[in-house]
């Protein structure tokens, strides 16, 4: 029986759009880009140029710190261009796939005769060991310091997030596998919602989050089982990469198929579609929105995710691919003065909250400008950790380290703030700030 943690602070914001559990077929256009800037805190030195032929598995650029670490190409082909922006960085190495696509064979293991060491070395040579991250600072891990534990959340809870449910159906022995591997290196646990089918999962710790959004969220979850000091480690892994681990040692060859959510209220047909990471979104969203309309195409769930264009490529920790109004183009008389039923509050402002469990078509506007920060309480009412929201934003602002350091930002990372930024009344980039003060206080502790 898992353990069950019962959490009350958080909100769900109940959007239009959600993907039905349905796959749609895809023909991909062959325009493959592997995207540096998707593995957080990874200094790129690129090892092909362009007109290379490479296959999939091979590394198209490495960490410059340490340079073991690879990323692998999500396809076999041609390298077409490596993308330059100011100052020489990297912006993506762009590949044009083959029509028949070549591997690099890594061989089949049984991950149940291997010891951590012999995992870790797996996953460093096919080049997807960039894809773990860890805390502190929640960037893309590196091999020179081992974790106290790993974790896996197989929760999103993210508004219009994806199912792990439906993605993982068929692929529960590599998932399984991937899970195996990761509990040879240490102890890991799997989070998971009520009434989920992860619980008989072999070699992990099970956990049940019941509660609201971010219950899901993997910073959530550790702040509950192993929090996480100054001096220590854990691994964060998306389920997704679960299976790209499971798949190499399953078959011995480096597959980074995601399955992906297309969804949001200007969506036409939502629904669940198989990519490539770095896979170009151009095919995805051909005919699937209304091009008369203004919208915004968000990389990822519309609390975390990136902005993006047509033009841009599958993100490596996309789960969905989300359109929604710009709303620039809204003409609203007399503003939030008046009384309506079709915007979503949280402090009740409209009369829909009368409206139970109705779905809400938000738009991407902020609806004022940034202000003073108040310190009303908001954000511990969305934030399910034991840690006091307010004062360490406050904290990271002034540049006080000391003081970040006694309220917990080793256990923190950007998107445990997503929903405090949503609440916020003086509409501060929280997300923003969370990530330069990790930033500053990894260079500290360099």
């Amino acid at each position: 029986m898992a353990n069950v943690i019962k959490l009350r602070k958080g909100l769900n914001i109940n959007l239009q759009g959600k993907a039905e559990e349905k796959r749609m077929q895809l023909k991909s256009n062959g325009q493959y880009a592997l995207v540096p800037d998707d593995f957080e805190g990874v200094t790129p030195k690129v090892v092909v140029k362009e007109g290379d032929q490479v296959k999939t598995g091979d590394a198209l650029f490495v960490n410059k710190q340490y340079p073991e670490v690879k990323f692998a190409s999500p396809v076999s082909g041609t390298v077409r261009e490596v993308v330059r922006g100011e100052r020489r960085k990297v912006m993506c190495v762009k590949v044009e796939a083959d029509a028949q696509q070549t591997y690099v064979d890594f061989g089949k293991k049984d991950v149940a005769k291997m010891d951590g060491k012999a995992v870790v070395d797996a996953l460093l040579e096919a080049g997807i060991f960039g894809y773990i991250n860890q805390l502190p600072y929640a960037v893309s891990t590196n091999p020179s310091q081992m974790p106290k534990a790993v974790f896996v959340s197989a929760l999103r809870d993210k508004p219009l997030a994806g199912s792990f449910e439906f993605e993982v159906k068929g692929q529960e022995g590599d998932f399984q596998t991937g899970l195996t591997a990761l509990s040879k290196i240490a102890k890991t646990y799997l989070g998971c919602g009520v009434h989920s089918s992860f619980e008989n999962y072999r070699d992990v710790e099970v956990t049940v989050f019941d509660g609201p959004c971010p219950a899901g969220n993997i910073g959530v979850q550790v702040n509950h089982l192993d929090p996480v000091n100054k001096g220590e480690v854990v691994w964060t892994v998306e389920p997704t990469v679960v299976l790209f681990i499971g798949r190499l040692f399953n078959s011995g060859k480096v597959n980074l198929t995601r399955t992906i959510a297309l969804c949001g209220s200007e969506v036409k047909s939502p629904a669940y579609v198989d990519m490539l990471v770095g896979e170009e979104l151009a095919t995805l969203l051909s005919n699937s929105y209304d091009a008369d309309h203004r919208v915004r195409i968000i990389n990822g769930n519309v609390l975390t995710g990136k902005v993006t264009t047509k033009e841009g490529f599958l993100g490596a920790h996309t789960s969905e691919i989300t359109v929604i109004p710009e709303g620039d183009d809204a003409d609203e008389f007399a503003g939030w003065i008046m009384p309506r039923f079709k915007q979503f509050s949280v402090n009740r402002s409209y009369f829909s909250w009368l409206c139970g469990k109705k779905k809400y078509a938000l738009d991407a506007r902020v609806k004022g400008g940034e202000r003073h920060m108040i310190m009303s309480g908001e954000y511990d009412k969305v934030l399910p950790m034991d840690i006091y929201g307010e004062y360490l934003i406050k904290a990271i602002i002034t540049g006080d380290i000391d003081r970040q350091e006694a309220l917990g930002i080793y256990e923190v990372s950007p998107e445990d703030f997503a929903l405090a930024e949503f609440v916020d009344s003086s509409k501060l980039e929280l997300q923003r700030i969370v990530r330069e003060g990790l930033n500053i206080l990894r260079k500290e502790n360099a």
